[in-house]
């Protein structure tokens, strides 16, 4: 088992067929990254971002090479065990927020933990400090679509944060906000990567996001050039 990372990925390939054309979306990536890193992913449309934000996050499997998450060999899994992976070791903040239209703020922050078997009263417990955590404990008993934008990705941040993942893979975290509720977010994501020590990888448009990581990854042509 590797250890010493919350991800590897080693050369690795992702070809899809369509029809008779083959198109290699991902030729040979290998990336490291630690806990606490802060790494931010650019690259055009087309250049494989998706895609490897696809692997990241393990919503997706490689044709070729190996992937090491939090230490765990996922070419070695059968589906239900990299499910298990996705769920318990990766924390996942969309654009869209993707949150539970009915469910409260602390419903969607436990529902995670839920799904992994934990007791009730330690979920409960759990996702009420993590509301707590990024200031939002007073609206905990609200549902998502009585919230904020800047409040719904705050929950979302939370609900990442509930099964102790080993990084945060973020995907445009900011991008259906305002500048300034942005900037918030964005701040939140940088103190609460500090204060828990967990990597933050984060897909991003906005070059300004990009020159606050301490790693930059560009893609082109499914490779990274930077």
């Amino acid at each position: 088992m590797h250890g010493k990372f919350a991800l590897e990925l080693h050369d690795i390939t992702r070809t899809y067929h369509l029809g008779e054309t083959k198109v290699s979306a991902l030729r040979g990536i290998t990336m490291h990254v630690k806990k606490g890193d802060f790494i931010s992913i650019m690259g055009p449309s087309g250049s494989g971002k998706s895609t490897l934000l696809h692997i990241l996050g393990c919503l997706d499997t490689p044709t070729s090479g190996k992937r090491y998450v939090d230490g765990h060999d996922t070419s070695r899994m059968d589906d239900n065990e990299v499910a298990w992976i996705r769920g318990t070791k990766i924390g996942f903040v969309f654009q869209q927020y993707n949150l539970f239209p009915r469910f409260t703020a602390l419903e969607n922050v436990t529902f995670p933990m839920w799904l992994t078997g934990k007791e009730a009263e330690a979920t409960a417990q759990r996702a009420e400090a993590l509301l707590e955590l990024v200031g939002l404990s007073h609206r905990k008993y609200h549902r998502s679509n009585e919230l904020s934008g800047g409040e719904r990705q705050r929950v979302a941040i939370a609900r990442a944060l509930s099964n102790d993942p080993a990084y945060i893979l973020a995907d445009e975290p900011t991008g259906n906000l305002d500048s300034k509720t942005g900037a918030e977010i964005l701040d939140l994501l940088l103190s609460i990567r500090e204060e828990k020590n967990v990597a933050l990888i984060m897909v991003t448009h906005d070059k300004d996001i990009g020159k606050k990581a301490e790693k930059h990854i560009k893609t082109k042509d499914g490779l990274i050039v930077k």
